[in-house]
């Protein structure tokens, strides 16, 4: 049982290691797409066009989905870590009272 545990705890770590690099490269897309649509309401407000509106909707839309992206990765990333405490409470030996 213990063997088993152990297994589970590395590839948990493997997991929260790739899930971490995944998180910073969709923070970096998060900013840099945050810039995207603030460009593109700004074209819209100064062009006034039925382009420049559309192109502000699709930057909004990629944006929410890249947001939407790293939420979900959060919510998984949290998953495994109380995934990850829960093994390594079983690890443990429980206290004696007395």
């Amino acid at each position: 049982m213990t063997r088993h545990i152990e297994r589970r705890l590395r590839a948990l770590a493997e997991e929260m290691t790739s899930l971490r690099a995944e998180l910073g490269v969709l923070g970096e897309q998060l900013a840099f797409q945050q810039d995207v649509v603030q460009d593109a309401r700004v074209r819209a407000l100064v062009a006034e066009t039925p382009l420049a509106d559309r192109e502000l909707r699709v930057a909004s839309e990629d944006l929410r989905r890249i947001q939407r992206a790293l939420d979900e990765a959060a919510t998984r990333l949290q998953g495994l870590l109380t995934e990850q405490d829960r093994l390594l409470a079983e690890l443990l030996p429980e206290p004696t009272t007395g």
